[in-house]
């Protein structure tokens, strides 16, 4: 047989959903008997059959993946409940496995995914959709491209239109129906302080958080999430901030950005300057512009 037959049967066999009691299943659809399958490709040893090593292999798989979904969505967790969450999450790898060589992309299809079976979160729905959207834009936050950033005294020459913008590949620009920012950093303070105190104080807390914010009237957020020095933060924004923030995004000029920025506004005409001026110092001082690339010419 050759290695990429094999490599093909091993990976089959050990994202197989396993059996209760976390056991490898004895049969499988279109593998059949799993004993006899495991032996056509596994040797068995002196301790082992080729089954039980390849079961081995099947658990070690489920709970690693298991666990990076605990890793990655605990504010997903806390509006769920852990035993809906464990439940959940093995339907959404079942639905959605892994095709990446890196964890960090195996929550990619989450939100989707949940959109799609509104079932978990029940009347929890767009508080879970918009948690699960901002935990999967921290890990894009925390480990995105950074290029050069502009400093802040190149902003100058923008006013001579000589220099575009871009937004560094690392920001990501989100709107909310709920204060998910707070809910996040509530549900990692409750997990620091479990070491501190019972599970069961820590599980309340954020039950009480989670219940609160979801009684909360919906009220549109716009944040940011950002990296300085390897950490991640969260920035809440102005309405007008993110859409020129989003529009430069999209590849719009900056005349073309704050004109989306203020359409609708109720900003007053002669504060809205001043209110450009400060955005763009903080932002060139935070490094989240760098400079748009430059098309190739032909000779």
């Amino acid at each position: 047989m050759k290695l990429a037959a094999i490599q093909k049967r091993m990976a089959r066999a050990v994202m197989t959903p396993l059996a209760p009691g976390d056991n490898m299943q004895r049969r499988v659809s279109g593998m059949g008997d799993m004993r006899r399958y495991a032996a056509t490709f596994i040797k068995p040893n002196d301790r082992l059959t080729s089954f039980e090593r390849l079961e081995l292999y099947n658990r070690q798989y489920w709970w690693r993946v298991l666990a990076a979904l605990q890793e990655d969505f605990p504010g997903l967790r806390a509006v769920l409940g852990d035993k809906k969450f464990d439940t959940m999450s093995k339907a959404y790898l079942i639905d959605c496995p892994s095709t990446s060589f890196t964890l960090r992309n195996l929550g990619k299809k989450l939100e989707g995914w949940l959109a799609r079976h509104p079932k978990w979160a029940g009347k929890d729905q767009r508080l879970a959709l918009d948690i699960t959207r901002l935990e999967m834009a921290d890990i894009e936050a925390f480990d995105g491209k950074t290029e050069p950033a502009l400093k802040p005294e190149d902003i100058s020459a923008l006013a001579s239109g000589s220099l575009k913008l871009r937004l560094q590949p690392y920001i990501q620009l989100l709107d909310f129906k709920y204060p998910v920012d707070d809910l996040l950093l509530a549900v990692r303070d409750s997990d620091e302080g479990a070491a501190f105190a019972s599970n069961a104080f820590s599980q309340r807390r954020k039950r009480r958080r989670v219940r609160a914010t979801a009684k909360l009237k919906p009220a549109e957020i716009f944040l940011a999430v950002h990296r300085i020095d390897e950490s991640v933060y969260f920035r809440r924004l102005a309405r007008e901030e993110f859409l020129i923030l989003r529009a430069l995004r999209d590849g719009k000029s900056l005349s073309q950005a704050i004109d989306l920025g203020f359409r609708n506004s109720k900003t007053p005409i002669v504060e809205r300057a001043d209110a450009v001026q400060k955005w763009f110092q903080h932002w060139a001082t935070l490094g989240w512009f760098c400079k748009a690339a430059q098309k190739a010419v032909l000779a």
